[in-house]
Order: structure tokens, then C-alpha cells, then sequence
């Protein structure tokens, strides 16, 4: 898929997440990335680039303190080639990208990914 046609589906689930969701962010970045480079990969613990789907990287809200200020944005970084290659063994692209977002946005407010399985998003 052309790069810009994913972006396009990004922005479409971005909007799909609601207004509820887009409050609880703040001073966040939503980047596309073709592959997670092999920095990313080791700092997330992955040996496969076709096993990260996305990665969070800042300061968390419940992290952050009275002089949390002038930072810059935390990022959510999709990657595009794996997440398509993960829709292809079943579930539909658009709800996949959904998914991935609400887990990165998980983690941007304190949700480790220990966190996510006791509520059952995993």
C-alpha cells in the first residue's frame, strides 16, 4: 500500500478513537514509520521487525511532575509494512490501526503492558 493511503487510514482511526480519547493526550506526536530500525527494536525487546506494530516513546502522564514543561512531544510510531503484514492474516487493517493506537495511548497514560493484560487488552 502507498505510504500516504496508510497515513490517510491512520488519520481515520486518529478520528474514529472520539474526542474522549484525544482529551486524554497531551503533547503526543503520531508518527508513520515504513519499519521499526534496530535501535527500536532492542530498546523494545523484539527480534523481529515483523513483531512491532508500534512503540511509545516519552514520558508518561502519570510520570511526569510539577516541572514537566518545555518537553518535547512524546511519540506513537506506527509501522506501516508490519502492521499490514499482521492484517493480512485476518484482522481488517482499519481495526488493527485502532488497536495499535489505543495500546500506545495506553501506555502515554502509565499503562505498562502488564497493566493492559490484567484489564484484558491483551
Amino acid at each position: 500500500m502507498e505510504r500516504e493511503r496508510f497515513r490517510e487510514l491512520v488519520q481515520k482511526a486518529w478520528e474514529e478513537l472520539g474526542p474522549e480519547i484525544h482529551a486524554l493526550l497531551d503533547n503526543v506526536a503520531i508518527l508513520v514509520e515504513e519499519w521499526p530500525d534496530q535501535a527500536t527494536l532492542e530498546e523494545a525487546g523484539v527480534s523481529s521487525r515483523l513483531a512491532l506494530l508500534g512503540f511509545y516513546r516519552g514520558t508518561p502522564r502519570t510520570q511526569r511532575g510539577y516541572n514537566y514543561s518545555m518537553a518535547p512531544p512524546d511519540t506513537i510510531t506506527l509501522y506501516q509494512r508490519p502492521i499490514e503484514r499482521a492484517a493480512r492474516r485476518g484482522e481488517p487493517l482499519l481495526e488493527l490501526i485502532k488497536q495499535v493506537l489505543r495500546h500506545k495511548i495506553a501506555h502515554h497514560l502509565g499503562i505498562d503492558d502488564e497493566g493492559l493484560r490484567e484489564l484484558g487488552a491483551y
